[in-house]
């Protein structure tokens, strides 16, 4: 690791056929990165194809604003509570669930008290548009 990183390279990181990953360990070490930009930090832990996993850390009173993202999403709380602002219903998340989202459901993450969650994202590809009134294709 070059003195310019924080991180390993993603293409070490993402290198393994398999991982298991101590999130209560890899919350402590984003956390040890210093203070949070924003109040929250975020690591990818693995990505591969269409699937990211990352961490997200944030501080009491954090917040990430509404965005939209291409892919069905899931967040898995795993320490605090967190309020997820989604498709114009409030999900407040304690330890142990997991909120799905659809692609493209425009959201966002609020923290009254420190927090870490599992965001899983499943990038789903665009499907090709037919011309109005075409025949749909022979498989």
């Amino acid at each position: 690791m070059n003195d310019q990183r924080l991180r390993p390279s993603p293409e070490s990181r993402f290198a393994a056929l398999s991982v298991v990953l101590d999130l209560a360990a890899e919350a402590a070490a984003v956390r040890a990165e210093g203070p949070a930009l924003h109040g929250h930090r975020q690591r990818t832990l693995f990505k591969h194809g269409d699937r990211t996993i990352a961490l997200f850390t944030l501080d009491a009173g954090a917040c990430i604003h509404e965005h939209r993202v291409a892919g069905t999403v899931t967040i898995q709380l795993i320490e605090g509570e967190i309020t997820v602002v989604a498709d114009g219903r409030s999900h407040r998340l304690s330890v142990g669930q997991v909120l799905v989202l659809a692609p493209k459901v425009a959201h966002d993450v609020r923290a009254e008290c420190s927090a870490s969650f599992l965001l899983q994202v499943s990038l789903v590809a665009e499907q090709p548009r037919r011309a109005s009134g075409s025949s749909p294709p022979i498989a």
